[in-house]
C-alpha cells in the first residue's frame, strides 16, 4: 500500500492511501457560535441515556457539556458575570442570620436571634462558602448539587447528626438514569470531570439523599433545583432563551477588532498612468541595454513601491496636515490633458457601520438585561443613554426584594434548614435566611443615619 502525505496549508494535511484520501486538520474555530447551535438546536437532550464509566447517566445538553458551555458564553460577554454578581449580592443581602416566622396580628414576619448551639455547629465548617457556592451555580443554571456527610460517632451508637454539607459544582455533576423518567425516582448521583470525559477522574457514585431519613448513608447527594417547564431532569437557566443576545452582544467588540485589525480600511483611491510606467521603463531601457526584460519589470516595481511609499507618507498619519502632493501631468499638442495621477478620497461610510453596531448592541443590553430578569436599573446600565434615578432604583429594589427573592432563599437554604431541623430537633422553627434590611429614601431618614453620615465599619 502506497502511503502519501500531502501538506494542504499550515493547519490541514491530506493522506493519500490507495483506495481513499484522509483529510487531517488542526485548525480551530475561533468564535464562539458552534456553542449556540449546540445549545439551542436541539434541546431535547434527555431523550436517551449514554454511558459514562459503565453508569447510564441523564445527558446534559447536547455533548453532555452544559454548565461548561454557559460558563463560557456567560463569561465571554461584558453584562452577564456583572448581572450575575449583582443578583447575588441582592439575594444575599446583609448576610446569613438563624430565625424564625412568628405571627402578629395574623401576619407572619420574621424573628431574627441568636442561638449558640446552633451557631456552633454552623460556624464548625464553611457554611457560608457553601451557601455562596450554591448561589452561583444556581444563578447560572437554576439548581445546584449537595453532598451530605454524617458524624462518624453514629458508627458507635451515638444520635445520628449531620456533620457538614459541601458544594458539588454542577460541572462535575450528572444524574442516573431511570427509565420511569421521573426525578424522584433517580437513585445516584454521578460524580467526576464531565468536561473532560472523566478520563482522569473517573466517576464517583453516590446515593441519592434520603429526605425521610437523613441518616440513611454516611454521604449521600442533593439535586436541588427550580422546576423548568418540560423537563424531566435538568432545569435550564432562566436566560436560555436570551442566549443568541448575549452571544451577539459579546460578538461586537471582536467585529469591531477584527474591522479594525484586518479590514481593508481604504482611503483613497490612487489612479496611476499607464504612459508615466511605460515612459520609465523605455528611460530605463535606453540607459541599461543590457538589461532583460525581467531586469526592467524589477526596476519597475521598485519604482513604483518607492513612489507609492511617497504617497503613503504624504496621505497618512495624524502629524501630515500642510503637506502636499507633485506629479507632473501630460499633455498633447493641443495642451489637451492626456494622462495624470489622480488620488480620489474614498467614503467607507464606518460611521453607518459602527451606528448599526452600537444600535445592535444597545438592543442586546436591552434583551440579556430582561433575559436574565434583573431591572436595569439594578443591573447599573444605561438605557438611552443614562442611568436610573435615584427613585427608579428604589422600587425597582423593593420590587426585587418582594417577588424574586423567596423562591430562590427557599431553594438554596432547604439543604441547611432541613440539616438543622434534624441536628436540633428541640429547637423548632429556628432556621438560616438571608437578612435584607428596608432601602428608604434619605428624606425619611434621620439625619445621624444616613449614609453620608454613617461611620465605617
Amino acid at each position: 500500500m502506497k502511503k502519501q502525505l500531502k501538506q494542504i496549508d499550515k493547519d490541514s494535511v491530506a493522506l493519500h492511501l490507495d483506495t481513499a484520501v484522509y483529510a487531517i486538520s488542526t485548525r480551530t474555530k475561533e468564535d464562539n457560535s458552534g456553542l449556540a447551535w449546540q445549545l439551542l438546536s436541539s434541546r431535547n437532550w434527555e431523550a436517551l441515556p449514554i454511558s459514562v464509566g459503565g453508569r447510564s447517566i441523564v445527558p446534559w445538553g447536547t455533548f453532555n457539556t452544559f454548565p461548561s458551555q454557559i460558563r463560557d458564553i456567560v463569561e465571554a460577554n461584558n453584562l452577564a458575570p456583572g448581572i450575575i454578581d449583582r443578583q447575588m449580592g441582592l439575594l444575599y443581602g446583609q448576610g446569613l442570620y438563624l430565625s424564625k416566622i412568628v405571627y402578629d396580628d395574623g401576619k407572619p414576619r420574621r424573628l431574627w436571634l441568636q442561638d449558640e448551639e446552633i451557631q456552633a455547629w454552623l460556624d464548625g465548617w464553611d457554611y457560608k462558602g457553601y451557601i455562596k457556592g450554591c448561589m452561583s451555580d444556581y444563578l447560572h443554571l437554576r439548581c445546584f448539587f449537595t453532598a451530605h456527610f454524617l458524624e462518624r460517632g453514629w458508627r458507635i451508637g451515638r444520635p445520628a447528626r449531620i456533620s457538614h454539607l459541601e458544594h458539588l459544582p454542577a460541572s462535575n455533576c450528572r444524574l442516573e438514569w431511570v427509565n420511569s423518567r421521573n426525578l424522584a425516582d433517580v437513585s445516584h448521583i454521578i460524580v467526576g470531570d464531565f468536561e473532560r470525559g472523566c478520563y482522569t477522574t473517573g466517576i464517583t457514585t453516590l446515593p441519592v439523599f434520603d429526605r425521610a431519613n437523613p441518616a440513611a448513608h454516611p454521604v449521600s447527594a442533593s439535586y436541588n433545583r427550580s422546576a423548568a417547564y418540560g423537563r424531566d431532569f435538568y432545569s435550564v437557566p432562566q436566560y436560555f432563551g436570551s442566549l443568541n443576545w448575549i452571544l451577539r452582544g459579546s460578538n461586537i467588540p471582536t467585529i469591531f477588532k477584527y474591522v479594525t485589525e484586518n479590514g481593508i480600511n481604504v482611503a483613497y483611491h490612487v489612479h496611476s498612468p499607464q504612459v508615466f510606467w511605460e515612459k520609465k521603463r523605455s528611460i530605463l531601457a535606453d540607459i541599461h541595454p543590457e538589461w532583460s526584460s525581467e531586469d526592467l519589470d524589477a526596476a519597475i516595481n521598485a519604482a513604483m513601491t518607492e513612489q507609492l511609499n511617497h504617497l503613503t507618507e504624504v496621505l497618512s498619519g495624524d502629524k501630515n496636515s500642510g503637506k502636499f502632493l507633485h506629479t507632473v501631468d501630460y499633455y498633447d499638442a493641443d495642451s489637451n490633458e492626456v494622462v495624470s495621477w489622480k488620488v480620489e478620497p474614498i467614503d467607507q461610510k464606518m460611521k453607518d457601520f459602527v451606528e448599526s453596531q452600537l444600535k445592535i448592541s444597545d438592543a442586546s443590553v436591552s434583551a440579556i438585561t430582561s433575559g436574565m430578569g434583573l431591572h436595569p436599573a439594578l443591573s447599573n446600565v444605561m438605557v438611552q443613554g443614562k442611568l436610573a434615578s435615584g427613585s427608579e432604583l428604589m422600587y425597582a429594589h423593593k420590587l426585587f426584594q418582594l417577588s424574586d427573592v423567596q423562591i430562590p432563599s427557599e431553594v438554596l437554604l432547604r439543604n441547611i434548614n432541613e440539616a438543622i431541623a434534624f441536628n436540633f430537633p428541640h429547637k423548632k422553627g429556628i432556621e438560616l435566611a438571608f437578612y435584607h434590611q428596608a432601602v428608604e429614601v434619605e428624606e425619611n431618614v434621620s439625619p445621624s443615619n444616613r449614609i453620608k453620615n454613617q461611620q465605617p465599619l
